[in-house]
């Protein structure tokens, strides 16, 4: 146990050492990179900015005013023209994604499934759950009356059932059934 403790403090000393080197080299290339930075800003304003020197008198400043607003309009219009150029080429993009997308045939339809929902159930899943929407239909359902044909007509004359079974009884009955029908 004592060698193997050992070995694993070893081990993590070295790790230790490693990860220190490692983020002093780190540190280093950070510095580099920082002072390559500025060398490169510094090259490139000394190359578009020349040294300010500011005149002594009014009208030197004014000179110099109108030039720098002239500068800056002519920034200002290169800086439009390059937004109008964006939004054209955006908008291009849009159109050729659409008639891509007409091309394909938009999307796969995923296979359906039949899906065994009511009325209630599938009115919440196409509105959401704020809208309160209760579709009873077979309360909604017109209630039609039948049109009284001649033997209900006759049932419900009828009566008692009795006279009628003795109206019919015998060869008047009959006689009477037979001329009724036709």
């Amino acid at each position: 146990m004592g060698d193997e403790e050992k070995r694993n403090r070893a081990i993590t000393a070295r790790r230790q050492h490693l990860k220190s080197v490692m983020l002093q080299i780190a540190a280093q290339e950070l510095e580099k990179e920082e002072s390559r930075r500025e060398s490169e800003k510094q090259n490139y304003l000394s190359e578009h900015c020349p040294p300010l020197h500011l005149p002594g008198s009014m009208s030197e400043v004014q000179e110099l005013c109108k030039q720098l607003h002239a500068k800056i309009d002519a920034a200002e219009e290169e800086k439009y023209d390059m937004e109008v150029r964006v939004q054209k080429s955006t908008k291009e993009l849009e159109d050729m994604n659409q008639k891509l997308f007409d091309l394909r045939g938009k999307f796969k339809r995923p296979p359906l499934r039949r899906v065994r929902m009511s009325a209630d159930a599938m009115l919440k899943a196409l509105l959401g759950s704020k809208h309160k929407v209760c579709m009873d239909l077979r309360a909604n359902l017109k209630q039609v009356k039948k049109e009284d044909t001649e033997k209900e007509r006759d049932l419900r004359d009828v009566g008692d059932w009795r006279k009628n079974i003795e109206e019919k009884s015998g060869m008047e009955g009959r006689k009477k059934m037979f001329e009724t029908e036709s």
